[in-house]
């Protein structure tokens, strides 16, 4: 499958277990609401949050928000049947968590055999497995349902045993080949949760370096990161008047066929056209969004 081309600025994770988060979840400008039936519920409370979830996604209410759920891993006593309620849910997509090789993915594309076509697969990248096998991860996008990587910074910390900085030095190589590997094989791709939520100066910059390294956006832990987040990953008004100027500039008779002319001084070749037009399409849909 691949990723829907669509804003997916901001991701926020809420806890399917507490009803008053998810009413609140259908009033935020987030792009993506994920439900968590994983980190953020205990285990005596996992299936009644599980059908929590369900009942949200059927309720509706959420308007352009993508609505996810996020299930427990297969290997857990509760995956199984998170998986297929998830699967008859309407969800636009079940996010799974510490994917580590191809036939993890194989495994969780049986498992929503019955789910609609159009329910997508989104995977947590965050084992120390996963970081060898990114490409061959990747690839299943070809002949299943994944369309979608999020970054699970802390749990590789954990796995890595490595310190958690605000410059992220440990895990930024493994970012960079996340992001290769996904673009190779059209995959969306989100950065990890930042753990400040009080002090919004760190978290914006954790969410500009992940805007630098290439992520369409940012999964999050709390609200307040919502307004931000969106800021960092949305086009500028710079960047959005030089995208219209190549387009109109290519467009102009005398440039038809050509492929590089000059626009504003600076060189334009056809590759800047097409992102130039992704750039402008996306900045409509937030439009639409607000």
């Amino acid at each position: 499958m691949i990723a829907p081309d669509r804003p997916r600025r901001s991701a926020l994770y809420m806890p399917a277990s507490n009803a008053r988060a998810i009413e609140k979840a259908r009033t935020l400008p987030a792009d993506v609401i994920i439900l968590d039936l994983e980190d953020a519920v205990a285990p005596e409370a996992k299936a009644d949050a599980r059908a929590a979830a369900v009942a949200a996604v059927k309720a509706g209410g959420f308007g352009t928000r993508e609505v996810a759920i996020r299930a427990n891993g297969l290997d857990t006593e509760w995956g199984a049947d998170d998986l297929a309620a998830i699967a008859a849910s309407g969800a636009d997509a079940v996010l799974v968590p510490k994917v580590s090789s191809p036939a993890d993915i194989e495994a969780c594309e049986g498992a929503l055999r019955s789910a609609p076509a159009s329910m997508q697969l989104w995977a947590m990248i965050e084992t120390c497995s996963v970081v060898g096998q990114l490409g061959a991860v990747a690839a299943t996008a070809r002949n299943t349902r994944l369309s979608l990587w999020i970054m699970g910074v802390n749990d590789l910390a954990k796995e890595m045993r490595a310190k958690l900085t605000a410059e992220r030095t440990p895990f930024l190589p493994a970012l960079t080949l996340a992001v290769c590997a996904a673009r190779a094989h059209g995959i969306a791709v989100l950065d990890g949760v930042c753990n400040e939520f009080r002090d919004l100066d760190v978290f914006r910059k954790e969410a500009e370096q992940g805007l630098l390294y290439g992520f369409d956006g940012k999964s999050l832990i709390h609200p307040d990161q919502i307004a931000p987040c969106n800021e960092v990953f949305s086009p500028s008004e710079a960047e959005l008047a030089q995208a219209c100027a190549i387009i109109a500039a290519f467009a102009l008779p005398e440039n038809a066929g050509k492929g590089a002319i000059r626009v504003d001084g600076k060189m334009a070749e056809l590759l800047h056209l097409d992102q130039a037009k992704r750039l402008v399409a996306i900045s409509e849909q937030i439009a639409g969004f607000s």
